[in-house]
């Protein structure tokens, strides 16, 4: 099994209604199957990686909290002993031992909040994988006519994709550009090339969304729905290279 970007699908063509399906030789993997390599090779890690990042954030709520309502129980404090005293040197205030009461209520509700809020954030730093929501399959197969010579040139031919995608990158480095690979990513591109700007090397002026499209000789090209949507949406950035 491997994994893949739901936009897998964007490249692919729906068969006729009336298409015969595969055959029993070739049976589908089980859910139960899917569901164990998704939890072992993916949501595992990803939920390790969410639970870390829940711990970083949670930890800065939790100083901030922390702060925030010991010092309003600091000051809280200060008033009772002030009244405290009062009573202590036999001042005779009026409604002291209902501002004592109230002070005394005021602190313990304080007291309260700091520790809610503190279990509150120890649940919230808690990570779990819920149940997988399957949406559905789908047999993906060769196209019947990808041997007719329309089709023919086009089939993808990964030594002489990693070619053409060597020649765009030194090309893009060639012009002093930083290149990112993102072709495993199936975004409807394969580089990322940026202009740094001359006086800062790490502030980037100008980008290209660059799909390389790589051939054995000179012949048509074709995107992809994928490719061909994003070209739409980046407009002039997405750029096309035929090697």
């Amino acid at each position: 099994m491997v994994l893949r970007e739901p936009t897998y699908f964007h490249a692919i063509t729906p068969a006729p209604a009336d298409t015969a399906g595969p055959s029993s030789d070739f049976p589908m993997p089980d859910r139960q199957q899917v569901e164990q390599f998704l939890y072992e090779h993916v949501l595992q890690s990803w939920v390790e990686r969410a639970a870390q990042e829940r711990s970083t954030e949670i930890g800065r709520v939790a100083r901030h909290v922390k702060v925030s309502l010991n010092a309003l129980i600091d000051r809280q404090n200060c008033q009772l002993a002030e009244y405290l005293n009062r009573q202590v040197h036999g001042q005779t205030v009026p409604g002291l031992n209902g501002l004592i009461a109230q002070a005394e209520g005021h602190l313990d509700d304080l007291n309260n909040r700091l520790d809610r809020r503190c279990r509150e954030l120890e649940l919230d730093g808690h990570c779990a994988i819920a149940d997988i929501n399957h949406l559905g399959r789908a047999w993906v197969v060769p196209h019947p006519e990808r041997t007719s010579p329309q089709l023919a040139p086009m089939i993808r031919d990964d030594e002489i994709k990693q070619i053409a995608i060597r020649e765009a990158i030194k090309h893009e480095e060639a012009r002093g550009w930083v290149v990112e690979s993102v072709e495993t990513e199936n975004r409807g591109f394969d580089l990322i090339s940026r202009r740094p700007q001359s006086e800062d090397p790490q502030t980037f002026v100008e980008v290209r969304f660059i799909e390389v499209k790589g051939r054995a000789g000179v012949g048509v090209v074709a995107l992809s729905d994928n490719e061909y949507r994003t070209a739409e949406r980046l407009k002039n950035d997405y750029w096309l290279y035929a090697v």
